[in-house]
């Protein structure tokens, strides 16, 4: 993978993320329409990136850490088999958390979207495009070390997740803001696809694609 496919990759999964209502584009609806106010939407959405990128570092943190003193080979069936773990979890039971009701200041719903993307596996999803999909296991292997130093993660790792974060909050922001201004939420009565659903068949895909992509 180029160097540009990397960063593209992170921004597209990033989205992908967004476009899911659980992630939190909803909750930023639900808030503006309870307080009948449009800053309640924009203001939610700052707390709602802020969780999802901790998610991701903690995540890309702890690969990081783990990768740097596991072989390559244990390391790369450890992340498949959690996605694939995780996939068949959700299908098998895809309830959401619930945390702090509606009433709930920036620190909670930031909090809140952390936990949900961490319990959707959003950060192990990002796992494999930071590995790399390189030329060489020396190289992936080489880029999990990198990430760790004295100080902690590097740049490389924050990056990503920023990145990535990028992505998520910029549909999460256009699609709260076109439902909350023009469509409404009535629509996912009818129009939604269980996105749940596919959400847990491409953690299951993609940690089958983890192991036979090396």
């Amino acid at each position: 993978m180029t160097a540009d496919g990397y960063w593209a990759g992170l921004l597209a999964l990033g989205a992908g993320h967004g476009i899911n209502p659980a992630m939190g584009w909803l909750f930023a609806v639900a808030l503006g329409l309870q307080r009948g106010s449009r800053k309640a939407v924009w203001s939610a959405l700052a707390p709602l990136a802020t969780g999802h990128a901790l998610a991701m570092l903690v995540t890309i943190g702890a690969a990081a850490a783990v990768g740097s003193l596991l072989p390559l080979s244990t390391f790369k069936w450890g992340v498949a088999g959690l996605l694939v773990a995780l996939g068949l979890y959700r299908l098998v039971r895809s309830r959401h958390i619930v945390y702090g009701g509606m009433q709930v200041n920036s620190r909670e719903l930031a909090t809140w979207s952390f936990l949900m993307a961490t319990a959707h596996g959003a950060g192990l999803m990002v796992l494999p495009l930071v590995m790399g999909h390189l030329p060489s296991a020396e190289h992936v292997h080489h880029l999990s070390a990198s990430m760790v130093g004295g100080s902690g993660m590097e740049w490389s790792g924050i990056t990503a997740a920023v990145v990535h974060t990028g992505g998520y909050l910029l549909v999460t922001g256009l699609i709260a803001v076109i439902v909350y201004e023009k469509v409404g939420v009535r629509f996912l009565r009818t129009a939604w696809v269980n996105l749940d659903l596919l959400w847990a068949v491409a953690l299951v895909i993609t940690g089958v694609t983890t192991v036979v992509s090396f």
